[in-house]
């Protein structure tokens, strides 16, 4: 699935589907975001498990240059969970995190998934009001999730969006 985006700032972005010549990138973008990012051979063996699918916002015009963003995603048994998804800094507030998440939306329900799952730190505001956006509820905490150099650690706030 290959999705034009564009979002009104004179940059276009497709979304399409990530591979398994992503990873190195996956680990460059999730370095930005994450005390404890994944390597490019954690995202391998991820994307090699059959239940795992994904999907990388990427400029136009730009070939060669990283994804801007990207999300994985899990389906098992009718239930879906967001494993991580990332926008790179300079790309952020730009609308890639709301058209990555509806990627994985449309593939969920045509897959015919019932629910999709995710976690995010309590101190995430502009995820939390994103995931609000896209219909997401709080149903779990899990305390003291995230740790944080030199501060306290914070909760993960787990989500879940019904979709039938």
């Amino acid at each position: 699935m290959r999705m034009p985006f564009f979002n009104g700032r004179k940059r276009e972005f497709v979304i399409d589907r990530l591979g398994a010549g992503d990873v190195m990138a996956l680990e460059t973008l999730h370095r930005e975001d994450f005390a404890r990012p994944w390597s490019h051979l954690e995202f391998a063996s991820l994307l090699d498990q059959e239940p795992v699918f994904g999907f990388a916002a990427r400029e136009v015009g730009k070939p060669g240059a990283l994804p801007s963003g990207f999300v994985l995603a899990r389906l098992t048994a009718g239930e879906a969970e967001i494993l991580t998804v990332a926008v790179a800094r300079a790309a952020r507030r730009a609308g890639l995190g709301w058209a990555l998440m509806d990627a994985v939306l449309r593939e969920l329900y045509a897959e015919r998934a019932e629910a999709l799952f995710l976690e995010v730190d309590e101190t995430n505001l502009p995820a939390l009001a994103l995931y609000r956006r896209l219909g997401f509820r709080e149903v779990g905490r899990r305390p003291a999730y995230y740790e944080h150099t030199g501060a306290k650690p914070t909760a993960a706030l787990v989500m879940r969006r019904d979709l039938r």
